[in-house]
């Protein structure tokens, strides 16, 4: 499965269009990245672009894309309704599919040092990414904007920038992070009093008392008083809850919502959700859906296929893939199949009560099923490491230690892969647990068979973890490896008899 990653650079520009043109042009030079969607608004003054690709490409796609603002944009002589610090104000990455958040969290490390170091501009690291805990929300970062910060940097020591020097010039600064998807979403008012949008941000933003993973400002755009929102989870604060909070809150104002804004793009569930809830469609199932049933039937060729070439890599007599990948597999089977029982819950009448509940568990599921299938090929390199490392030279007593030192490094890193799949799974174990006690009746054996494979991982990824422990000359860290592997399986074990006792319970044995 190839990695993909997506990444919604904001630009602090968006009356120019040749200056977009010249940032697109940058980001479609390098070959492997799509390019997905534009929203330039002149009020803000401000463009995200959208882009994905494998990881490689859609890194080196986002440093051209900065270089090239910061040729382009003076933030000396920018205005505009929308907040910012920088020529690229921000410039966070996301997982898609086969990637996880620890690698965006990577991929945005390696880009802020490099524009740190070759642009010279500063960078704060942000959400997943970030360095300070204080940094985590980008809002504490940008407070005050560029011309505080560049009043402040190099003054204050909480302005410090977390790469590159500690000033800024007319680029600004830019904030570069990694994080889940979020849906960027304005509502205008039928009114050009900023007071009141203030207000509403106010009353609908987590940080101030209001929805959780809302954030929200109130501005001014062609007119109209906007408040202009961040939703972090459409899952668990949906946006027809958003937009009826807003709704109350305006008509104590003598007001309502003119219209509504996405900006950029919004996962497909986020407005099925919606029309859900608007329609009060209690018994609508996504199958009902024509492109759904559609997407669904040229699919079931491709269900039919086994991994062969997983299946003929593994039985090829080469030393890669093996038994820990093929733990990670497994593992990454068992979220597969937590996330199965999930979906055949969410929508079904019989149990609305859970209906939160099991869609939370899909989300989760799917982010460890990423996690497990990188796994797989982490698995692999790592004991590629510890291969290359034995073929090192040993002539001398100095190329001896400096082969030995290599090879405990990749032993090292060849142990932490396997516990790591043990960790995944044993957190795996707590959805199927959560699934085999709320979810479909019906889909029990899938339940179960989500916990035998997670067991299997964990004890296939122990065998690793134990023997790789052995060849480390620190003893105590070897020792502490395997006392973790232990208490995973020892919780595992406790987990794996609380969902088989679920599934009895419920389903119908003989």
């Amino acid at each position: 499965m190839p990695k993909i990653v997506e990444c919604v650079p904001n630009f602090s520009e968006g009356r120019r269009p040749e200056v977009i043109d010249q940032i697109r042009s940058a980001i479609a030079s390098v070959e492997g990245v799509t390019f997905l969607d534009q929203h330039s608004d002149a009020d803000h003054n401000r463009t995200v672009l959208t882009f994905v690709g494998e990881p490689e490409p859609v890194e080196q796609a986002a440093f051209n894309a900065i270089a090239t603002a910061a040729k382009l944009i003076d933030l000396d002589q920018h205005t505009g309704q929308h907040p910012r610090i920088g020529a690229t104000d921000v410039c966070p990455f996301v997982p898609v599919s086969g990637a996880t958040l620890e690698e965006c969290v990577a991929i945005a490390k390696r880009l802020a040092q490099r524009v740190g170091c070759e642009l010279n501009i500063p960078v704060y690291l942000y959400e997943a990414a970030a360095l300070r805990p204080e940094r985590t929300n980008l809002e504490n970062i940008r407070r005050g904007q560029y011309e505080t910060l560049k009043v402040e940097m190099g003054v204050n020591p909480e302005r410090e920038p977390d790469f590159g020097p500690n000033k800024v010039g007319p680029a600004g600064a830019t904030v570069i992070g990694a994080r889940p998807f979020l849906i960027a979403f304005n509502a205008y008012l039928n009114t050009d009093n900023v007071n009141i949008a203030d207000q509403i941000a106010k009353a609908i933003r987590h940080s101030s008392g209001g929805l959780r993973f809302v954030k929200a400002i109130g501005i001014r755009v062609a007119g109209k008083a906007q408040v202009s929102m961040n939703l972090t989870d459409f899952r668990k604060t949906p946006i027809a809850r958003v937009v009826e909070f807003i709704r109350r809150e305006a008509a104590r104002y003598g007001c309502t919502i003119a219209f509504t804004e996405l900006v950029g793009l919004t996962p497909q569930d986020a407005l099925i959700d919606a029309a859900q809830w608007y329609l009060q469609l209690d018994m609508f199932e996504r199958d009902q859906i024509l492109e759904n049933k559609l997407r669904d039937a040229a699919s079931d060729e491709i269900k039919s296929i086994v991994p062969n070439a997983f299946l003929e890599a593994t039985a090829s007599g080469a030393a890669t893939p093996g038994g820990g990948a093929v733990a990670a597999l497994a593992g990454a089977f068992s979220a597969a199949l937590a996330g199965m029982v999930a979906r055949l819950t969410i929508g079904k009448k019989k149990y609305a009560a859970v209906d939160s509940q099991m869609k939370d568990v899909a989300a989760q599921a799917d982010g460890l099923r990423g996690k497990l299938t990188a796994a797989i090929d982490a698995d692999s390199s790592a004991f590629d490491e510890v291969m290359n490392a034995m073929k090192l030279p040993k002539d001398t007593s100095e190329e001896q230690a400096t082969r030995h030192q290599q090879l405990q490094l990749a032993t090292q890193h060849a142990t932490d892969v396997p516990l790591q799949t043990a960790q995944l799974c044993l957190e795996t174990l707590d959805l199927v647990h959560s699934v085999a006690a709320n979810g479909n009746v019906n889909a029990m054996s899938d339940a179960a068979s989500a916990a035998f494979m997670a067991r299997a991982a964990i004890d296939a990824a122990g065998m690793n973890v134990r023997i790789n422990a052995a060849s480390l000359d620190d003893q105590v860290r070897a020792r502490r490896y395997v006392d973790e592997w232990k208490s995973i399986r020892d919780r595992a074990a406790s987990r794996i008899d609380q969902i088989l006792s679920e599934v009895e319970k419920r389903a119908t044995l003989a």
